[in-house]
C-alpha cells in the first residue's frame, strides 16, 4: 500500500462484516463495535462533510483534539481519504502546544471546546463531538462550534472524492507524506509482530498516537479492540471473549 487511504480501503475489502474496531471505556461501560462496512459508512459520511459540506481537499488542513475513540478513528480516516492534511493533539498534552496554525476545520471533544477556542480563535469551522456511546447529538452546544454528530448524519454513506490525494502530499502539518505514513505504519506493524487475521487488544492511554492505535494495525490487516480507561482485572476476560491474539 502507497498510502493511508489505501491502507483502509484495503483493511475493509479483507473482510467488510467483521469486527474491524471495537472500543470499550472502562469508565463508563461503553462498548461501541464497528464492522468494516459500519466504520467505512462513517468515514464516507464525514469525508462528505469535509469535501461537499465545507469545501476542503488537498491542501486544507484539519486539527484534531480527541481521544483515542471510535469517532476519532472516523474522522482521521475522512480526513485522509479527503486529501486533507490532519493535524493530531495527543489528548493527554495539557496545552495545545507550540503549534498554532489556524486549520480549515477542527474537531474538538466537549471537554478541550474552551481551550481550543481560546487558543485558536480563528479556526474557520469547528465542530464539537459528546462522545456520546451512541453518537447522539448535543443538547447543548458551546458557542463558536457546530454539533458534529447533528450535521454529519445528512450526508451520504458513498464517498467519491473529486481529487486523490497524491502519495507526496503532506498527511500531518510535519510535512509527512501520505506514502510515508503508510510505510511507518507498515514499520511499526513490522516491529511488533503484527500479522493479517491478528485481533489487537489496545490500551489507548499508552498508546495514544494514531498510527499506533490505528493505522499500524490497519496496515497488518489486524482487528482492533481499542480500551480507554483500562480497568487492568477485566483485561484478561476481555481478551478472551473478544479472540485477542496480541495485546499492546
Amino acid at each position: 500500500m502507497s498510502d493511508v487511504p489505501a491502507i483502509f480501503t484495503a483493511a475493509v475489502a479483507a473482510d467488510p462484516a467483521r469486527p474491524l474496531l471495537t472500543y470499550y471505556d472502562d469508565a463508563t461501560g461503553e462498548r461501541t463495535e464497528l464492522s468494516g462496512v459500519t466504520l467505512g459508512n462513517w468515514v464516507s459520511k464525514t469525508a462528505n462533510l469535509l469535501v461537499d459540506g465545507l469545501g476542503l481537499g488537498p491542501g486544507n488542513r484539519a486539527d484534531l483534539l480527541l481521544p483515542p475513540h471510535w469517532q476519532t478513528a472516523a474522522i482521521l480516516l475522512a480526513g485522509w481519504s479527503a486529501g486533507l492534511t490532519v493535524g493530531y493533539r495527543p489528548w493527554s498534552t495539557a496545552g495545545l502546544g507550540a503549534d498554532t496554525a489556524v486549520p480549515d476545520v477542527a474537531f474538538v471533544s466537549h471537554e478541550r471546546a474552551r481551550s481550543f477556542l481560546e487558543a485558536v480563535p480563528d479556526a474557520d469551522e469547528r465542530f464539537v463531538l459528546s462522545m456520546h456511546p451512541f453518537a447522539m447529538p448535543m443538547r447543548e452546544v458551546p458557542e463558536g462550534y457546530r454539533d458534529f454528530n447533528a450535521e454529519v448524519r445528512v450526508h451520504g454513506d458513498v464517498f467519491r472524492p473529486y481529487a486523490l490525494p497524491a502519495a507526496t502530499d503532506p498527511a500531518s502539518p510535519d510535512g509527512t507524506t501520505f506514502a510515508q505514513w503508510g510505510e511507518i505504519a507498515r514499520h511499526i506493524a513490522g516491529e511488533s509482530g503484527l500479522t493479517s487475521g491478528d485481533r489487537i487488544m489496545i490500551d489507548a492511554s499508552a498508546h495514544e498516537q494514531p498510527v499506533q492505535w490505528l493505522l499500524a494495525p490497519l496496515a497488518a490487516g489486524a482487528s482492533i479492540v481499542l480500551v480507554a480507561n483500562a480497568d487492568k482485572e477485566k483485561l484478561a476476560a476481555r481478551a478472551e471473549s473478544e479472540r485477542v491474539t496480541r495485546v499492546l
